[in-house]
């Protein structure tokens, strides 16, 4: 079992360059599997963890309904916002300026070999983060993310997740809106989830601005403990090429 994982933060990218680099990194891994099986070899399977923040985006997943983006190409150019189908779970979500997104691509035979651990785990990091910040957060039956005032008429989602995973190997992964531009959420049904809003970390803390990298910092910490990982190469920024 590797229980290391390269943390990479790539800062601001294109969706479409990350997602192309996400598969290369899958696919690496994915490759090694096969050949020790095939070879009978126990060479140990690499994990990464990327942090990166994208332009204006929306994307849809496998399963999603194409009728929650609710404007047009026109629109959407207008807005300076590109709009991608992708191979995650989930329906359709927002990434953008001010929302710390995160990639770990994993093989979790060497952590676990259950991943519906490992999507609570992800949203336990998330809860335990913003319990830092003196935010109380929590799950909501049936809808994968983090959310606030669960049951209420005050319900609002502060993180999405949508994960890819096959032999185990993980990518894709969370999006967490901490200084985020919620004005974007109205060009669509959140996740696909109607009569709920959306809410970010500065907001909730009536901040105009929250350190961004102290929040990494968190979310690093309690990943490593929930995942009982080692990280190494922190902070280093690579090309995605």
């Amino acid at each position: 079992m590797n229980k290391q994982i390269q943390l990479e933060d790539l800062g601001n990218r294109d969706y479409k360059e990350v997602w192309d680099y996400q598969e290369k990194l899958f696919k690496s891994i994915l490759d090694l599997k096969i050949k020790n099986r095939r070879e009978e070899t126990n060479h140990p399977t690499p994990n990464y963890f990327l942090f990166v923040e994208h332009p204006h985006v929306y994307t849809l997943g496998k399963s999603g309904d194409i009728s929650n983006l609710l404007i047009s190409e026109e629109q959407l150019a207008a807005k300076k916002a590109t709009f991608y189908k992708i191979n995650r779970g989930g329906d359709i979500t927002y990434h953008g300026p001010g929302q710390i997104v995160g990639y770990p691509i994993l093989d979790l035979e060497n952590f676990f070999t259950d991943i519906h651990k490992y999507l609570r785990l992800l949203e336990e990091m998330i809860i335990l983060t913003l319990a830092d910040y003196g935010i109380k957060a929590e799950r909501s039956p049936g809808e994968t993310g983090v959310w606030l005032d669960v049951d209420t008429p005050f319900a609002r989602k502060i993180c999405a997740m949508g994960v890819r995973a096959s032999r185990w190997v993980t990518m894709h992964g969370f999006a967490f809106n901490v200084n985020a531009n919620l004005g974007y959420f109205d060009n669509i049904v959140p996740c696909g989830i109607k009569e709920k809003a959306v809410t970010s970390l500065n907001v909730e803390l009536g901040k105009a601005q929250v350190d961004e990298a102290e929040v990494k910092q968190k979310l690093l910490e309690h990943f490593k403990i929930l995942f009982e990982a080692e990280f190494v190469n922190l902070n280093s920024v690579q090309s995605p090429n």
